[in-house]
């Protein structure tokens, strides 16, 4: 059943229990990988804090493993264990399975979860930066000769782009000297966050910055778009290997919320005047991606390797407009709880993944319905308190809940 690539590689994943980090450990077995997955299921710990599952239901990470090694023949270690605090127990795994790649995911992704309190705020700057940071330590003590793949966001920059295109990491600049001569330079796109998550992504472009210029470390950092969709081909291959579908107000990304939404005959939530414009990825191109950022690493005297992760952008608006067609249900206006400016265009460039062969998956009523049945078939699953974003960014906001103007969509 798998698909053997022309280079085997021993490639560790960070976070592979994860949304994108299982499907991804799924993905690069198949290819003939050999992987190992080190997480400490912190996400399923924060299941449990919100009180809020997974809508598929997730199996223990047993239960996942053993079911894998029955489906495809091959087998993937797990180490358990916490990486922003466990340095030595990190170094000692690195010399001892000697990874090609390592794959970071690693950090806890959500921005509405990010500002739900002073202790998450916190919570997620210990976490992402210390695993981060621990990471290329532990890289650079170990000797070995790692590229290091980590996957950003594309929220480092924020969402105004004044019209031009969101280059991939580098910015072209004219410095004027004293003399009026103009210096040529390249810089790091300014980054602009929107979250304390966010604010710990664009820390980490900085700690790439500074390990590559001094160590010669080789990273591709990857700034991805909003994802959308579940399962992977791997992960459609048995029950017991089905992915995340988070649906709650911190961890559901906006479509997959609207589709489940209208799938159990909740309002379709959109936060504001809807006219934020995001850009988005689907989960099988993420795997996608992710096997092509391997296959071409950086050479050794390279700086940082930067990909814009995303296929496609979109109004949240025209999103709610797409799903009430395809769903039906009614769509709810309704308080934003993040501090942005209500409206905003967006354009990136997605050139380099293109150039590597990426072969975009873009949104079509199949991939939508196939969210959509995953939806009803697990509707029973549902926490109805749980829908709406409660996590608000200033403490002058409401919380998103769905009690303003509606406009029926037809």
């Amino acid at each position: 059943m798998s698909i053997e690539t022309k280079e085997s590689k021993k490639i560790i994943v960070l976070g592979g229990d994860g949304f994108c980090g299982w499907p991804t450990s799924l993905h690069l077995s198949n290819l003939g990988h050999d992987v190992v997955i080190i997480d400490n299921l912190s996400r399923r710990n924060i299941d449990n804090e919100l009180e809020a599952q997974s809508l598929t239901p997730i199996q223990p990470m047993g239960t996942r493993l053993k079911a894998w090694e029955e489906v495809s023949g091959r087998k993937i270690n797990f180490y358990n264990f916490n990486i922003a605090t466990e340095y030595d127990t990190l170094l000692a795994v690195l010399l001892d399975e000697q990874p090609d790649v390592i794959i970071h995911f690693a950090e806890q992704r959500s921005a509405p979860y990010s500002m739900k309190s002073p202790k998450h705020k916190r919570y997620t700057v210990n976490n992402n930066v210390n695993a981060t940071h621990n990471v290329l330590c532990a890289i650079v003590e170990s000797g070995l000769d790692i590229h290091l793949v980590h996957l950003g966001t594309m929220g480092v920059y924020g969402y105004g782009t004044a019209g031009m295109k969101i280059p991939e990491g580098y910015l072209d600049v004219k410095v004027p000297t004293e003399t009026g001569e103009l210096i040529h330079q390249q810089i790091l796109y300014p980054t602009n966050p929107g979250s304390v998550y966010h604010m710990t992504k664009t820390q980490d472009q900085l700690l790439f910055h500074y390990y590559n210029k001094n160590d010669g470390i080789r990273i591709t950092d990857l700034h991805q778009g909003i994802v959308w969709g579940t399962n992977t081909k791997e992960t459609m291959l048995d029950d017991r290997l089905i992915n995340r579908f988070d649906y709650d107000g911190d961890y559901g990304t906006v479509l997959n919320r609207f589709l489940m939404q209208a799938a159990v005959g909740y309002p379709i939530t959109v936060h504001g005047t809807g006219g934020q414009t995001r850009a988005f990825i689907h989960i099988q191109d993420t795997v996608r991606c992710i096997q092509l950022a391997i296959e071409n690493p950086p050479k050794h005297d390279e700086r940082v390797m930067i990909f814009n992760q995303m296929t496609e952008t979109h109004r949240v608006n025209d999103l709610a407009h797409l799903v009430s067609d395809l769903a039906g249900g009614e769509v709810v206006y309704v308080s934003n709880p993040r501090k942005e400016a209500a409206e905003n265009e967006l354009y990136v460039s997605n050139d380099l993944f293109l150039s590597k062969g990426l072969n975009p998956t873009t949104l079509d009523n199949g991939l939508l319905q196939e969210v959509t049945d995953i939806a009803k078939k697990y509707a029973h699953r549902v926490d109805y308190s749980k829908i709406p974003a409660r996590s608000t960014w200033t403490k002058e906001q409401k919380p998103g809940v769905p009690e303003k103007k509606t406009e029926k969509m037809v």
